[in-house]
């Protein structure tokens, strides 16, 4: 998405701030509130692209790799979910809200196409900045004015510079859940899909990745086995937990091990989430031994 975007001018004495103010508030409430929507809008676009881009099956880590087709799915993707998580029915065009036809649109870059059934008619804008990890969700009348007058070979025209003014945002260069594997090294992540077996990838994955939240969909992307969750646990020596806990590392689950992680002062993980660590202090290998773990001795 554009990085400089006008100021909104949809207030009072605007002629969609009526429609628009009260289609927002309809959203808004349909979401469960403001704080809800900003915590399960985010959620929602992540999961969308991440069960596109299928890591587990493909092996794909990142939106630049898929083929053009899935990117336009992401799009259908995005609207059905974000049907469902607003409980909104279908309509004439996408959906419907308080009587009236509003068209969803989906942008992974920095701007919407407006097809022409649309023009008139409120749109919900949805956009995902892949790079930066921001989303953003809007409103805006459809009118040809607020359109560039240029039209792709399917009749659509996106927003103009100054149509941008003329949105009114739910939610504005908002942060979403990055992508895991944009934020690694890729040396590293070379190395950790380098191993032979699921057991090797994730000792791997956890060894150069420590004391950092890791999810479940994570987890499993690197496993690529069906009962990936087996490889995470102990396993008479061969699990995941084994290799790293021979290493001098706990491999530490945020469903079973939230008072450890606590104690140790890592950063909170939820119940999907797991975090590696090798406890430096007397105190801390103390607290390890008290919840079951048997570290080797440190040498010397």
């Amino acid at each position: 998405m554009k990085r400089n975007l006008p100021d909104s001018q949809i207030t009072q004495g605007h002629p969609d701030f009526d429609l628009l103010d009260s289609l927002a508030r309809e959203i808004t409430a349909r979401a469960g509130g403001a704080l809800t929507l900003e915590q399960d809008f985010p959620a929602m676009l992540r999961h969308c692209i991440d069960d596109v881009i299928m890591t587990p099956k493909t092996g794909r880590r990142s939106y630049e790799e898929l083929e053009k087709t899935e990117k336009t799915y992401i799009g259908t993707r995005v609207e059905i979910e974000l049907r469902a998580l607003l409980r909104l029915p279908r309509g004439r065009l996408d959906t419907e809200i308080l009587g009236r036809d509003v068209d969803i649109k989906n942008t992974m870059g920095s701007n919407w196409m407006i097809p022409s059934e649309a023009l008139d008619h409120p749109c919900l804008l949805v956009a995902a900045d892949e790079v930066r990890a921001r989303c953003y969700l809007g409103l805006i009348v459809a009118r040809p004015s607020y359109l560039t007058k240029g039209k792709n070979k399917d009749g659509k025209g996106s927003i103009s510079a100054a149509g941008f003014g003329n949105i009114l945002w739910l939610l504005c260069d908002h942060a979403y859940p990055a992508n895991f594997w944009r934020a690694q090294d890729p040396e590293v992540v070379t190395e950790i899909f380098s191993g032979r077996t699921g057991n090797a990838r994730m000792a791997s994955l956890f060894r150069h990745i420590p004391n950092t939240p890791i999810a479940r969909d994570v987890v499993e992307a690197v496993a690529q086995q069906k009962d990936f969750m087996r490889r995470i646990r102990s396993d008479k020596g061969r699990g995941t937990r084994d290799l790293l806990e021979r290493d001098g590392m706990l491999l530490l689950s945020g469903q079973y091990d939230s008072q450890l992680i606590k104690a140790l002062d890592l950063p909170a993980c939820s119940s999907s989430e797991f975090i590696s660590c090798t406890p430096k202090t007397e105190q801390a290998r103390h607290l390890a031994s008290q919840a079951g773990f048997s570290l080797p001795d440190i040498p010397g």
